[in-house]
């Protein structure tokens, strides 16, 4: 009779049991919202000093001594030079005890197939040092980015733009040093050199400068 009763509680048990892993919630996987990737935009043009950085540190790699000569800016097909930001700057260093120069350009994308994104070095060139048209410039004297000084520039060229089309020409950036600036100046162009507005502004504390 006891070993009747106790295969009956134990059938029981294994019933209960069973009944209970069978009524138990399917346990699914969460994927988290936050976690999901986004597709990638399009490529968004960069201000100048981001740029000059990113090529300053293979720039120093190349040449300690190395001293920066100029910045550019420059276009990329799609993407749209806007508010002092380019798609493409082009820096030029030049070494002292090289005697020789290198260029270094930066591109938020490709253009095939002569750019690709990111940082590119170029060969080196001879370099006979500054002149008194062309100096090279302290980094520390580099204070004022290029949507700063399009600000500035755009402002001197307020009733320019407003004429025509103006407004919608394309508008480039070169930094440069010489004998005749105390600190390096934006050279900042609207339009063409030819039938456009220039404007240069003092890349150290901002201000227009007279010819």
């Amino acid at each position: 009779m006891k070993k009747i009763v106790i295969e009956v509680v134990v059938a029981v048990a294994a019933a209960m049991a069973l009944a209970a892993c069978s009524s138990e919630p399917a346990k699914t996987t969460e994927v988290k919202t936050d976690e999901v990737k986004k597709p990638a935009g399009p490529p968004e043009p960069i201000l100048a000093q981001d740029a000059f950085y990113k090529m300053y540190t293979p720039a120093h790699a190349w040449a300690a001594d190395m001293m920066p000569i100029s910045l550019k800016s420059g276009e990329i097909a799609g993407v749209k030079n806007v508010d002092g930001k380019a798609g493409m700057w082009t820096a030029v260093f030049g070494s002292p005890s090289m005697r020789a120069a290198r260029t270094y350009v930066y591109a938020v994308a490709d253009q095939l197939p002569s750019i690709s994104k990111g940082v590119e070095a170029g060969e080196t060139e001879p370099w006979a040092g500054p002149t008194t048209a062309v100096e090279t410039f302290q980094t520390s004297d580099f204070k004022i980015d290029s949507d700063a000084a399009y600000k500035t520039a755009a402002a001197k060229a307020a009733d320019w733009l407003k004429k025509g089309d103006n407004a919608d020409k394309p508008v480039s950036f070169t930094l440069g040093a010489a004998a005749r600036f105390p600190e390096p100046v934006w050279y900042i162009v609207f339009g063409s050199t030819k039938e456009g507005f220039a404007v240069a502004v003092n890349a150290s504390d901002g201000s227009i400068i007279v010819k």
